[in-house]
């Protein structure tokens, strides 16, 4: 269990990173300065949560000043606290071992970071090559792209899941993981922090749980990827949508909540 800061939070803050706090193609969050400065000032923790590796979180949650406020890593397989993460038992050795009983032609129709070079992980989401090695130093999960088509997708997800695996599709690629999401782990974090007020933010299909199970939700516009399609909360405002993709979008959507939410707090009242 965490120990809550003083004073307790009024609320948590949840997001997502590629296209959503991280800018497509360059990955800055220079443009959402504002509203982290302002979270920062209300001492409202902001809880990383991506498909990433801890490898990869551990340097921006350094960088942003993020303290002992745990992170969501691998799409919500596991959980960054206080510079650890809580081990599984194998899961991406697990993971490989079961897309090696699939047939060929589904198997081929994956291709995952393990079966890539850290050049070519470089070369597919941008990343400078000392940090396609540390998105390849996977724990929990194994993202990839899919080569096939849509029926054998269909098939490709049922086999996994009969093993227990979920394959997620987030903005840039295809997950796999056995069982816990970023929705799960809103739950857990929200728990150790008294259950306060829940705001959660993302841009892709492998969001829209922990967006559905955030108190409040906000879809960050996506321009280069399958989006996220109507929600049932948006009809009564839970869930809204940006206008402005990435993170000049979730600098807006978080000001704008910031001004028309009482839970998020006052900032006169942290100092």
């Amino acid at each position: 269990m965490l120990n809550p800061p003083a004073p307790r939070p009024q609320l948590l803050v949840f997001t997502d990173l590629d296209g959503t706090l991280l800018d497509h193609a360059d990955y800055s969050y220079a443009p959402a300065q504002p509203a982290l400065a302002a979270l920062q000032a209300r001492g409202i923790p902001l809880v990383l949560a991506s498909s990433k590796t801890a490898a990869e979180i551990e340097r921006l949650h350094e960088a942003l000043g993020l303290g002992s406020t745990p992170a969501i890593v691998e799409n919500g397989a596991g959980v960054l606290r206080s510079g650890r993460v809580r081990s599984a038992e194998d899961d991406h050795a697990r993971l490989r071992a079961a897309l090696a009983t699939l047939p060929p032609d589904l198997r081929q129709a994956f291709r995952g970071f393990s079966d890539m070079s850290p050049q070519e992980v470089s070369k597919l989401t941008g990343l400078a090559a000392e940090d396609a090695v540390r998105a390849k130093d996977r724990q929990f999960s194994e993202p990839g792209i899919w080569l096939g088509g849509d029926a054998a997708l269909e098939e490709f997800r049922a086999r996994l899941a009969a093993q227990g695996i979920a394959a997620q599709q987030g903005g840039r690629f295809l997950t796999l993981s056995f069982g816990a999401t970023k929705a799960d782990r809103i739950a857990e974090i929200a728990a150790d922090y008294g259950t306060p007020c829940t705001l959660a933010l993302g841009d892709a299909p492998n969001d829209i749980a922990m967006l559905e199970a955030a108190d409040f939700g906000v879809i960050i516009r996506n321009d280069h990827g399958p989006g996220i399609p109507p929600l049932a909360g948006e009809a009564d405002g839970r869930i809204t949508r940006t206008a402005r993709p990435g993170p000049s979008g979730w600098n807006d959507a978080v000001l704008d909540f910031l001004e028309t939410h009482a839970c998020a707090g006052d900032p006169a009242s942290h100092g």
